[in-house]
């Protein structure tokens, strides 16, 4: 077994074509996805973050010295909106698992695989 992220990559925009009630409804189908993840010992954290706003920051050091950079938040096409790290036997499992997650619908599901950042 081997641990994938499944980042959920949305478009900043499109949280606000929601009214809150449809919100909650998607919120609601993703949480209950979260849930079936346990149910079959997959899921290992899930977590979602809130649009960038005013309590976003982006922190760099360089030199010794740290900065925040690009206001709350980065100008980007896309953002993360939350994320599913699950428990797959591998790549394949881990995109058959992806493609069940509802985001998959509203937005794109980036499977990655855990490991050291030096591969």
């Amino acid at each position: 077994m081997a641990a994938y992220m499944l980042l959920i990559v949305e478009d900043p925009a499109q949280r606000a074509t929601r009214t809150e009630a449809q919100g909650k409804q998607v919120f609601d189908r993703m949480l209950q996805f979260a849930d079936e993840l346990k149910r079959r010992g997959k899921l290992k954290a899930v977590e979602s973050l809130s649009s960038p706003d005013a309590n976003a920051a982006r922190v760099q050091v360089r030199n010794g010295a740290a900065r925040l950079v690009d206001g709350p938040f980065a100008e980007a096409k896309e953002m993360v909106g939350g994320f599913f790290l699950v428990e797959a036997a591998d790549r394949d499992e881990a995109i058959a698992i992806a493609r069940e997650c509802p985001a998959a619908q509203w937005a794109t599901v980036e499977v990655r695989a855990t490991g050291p950042c030096y591969t």
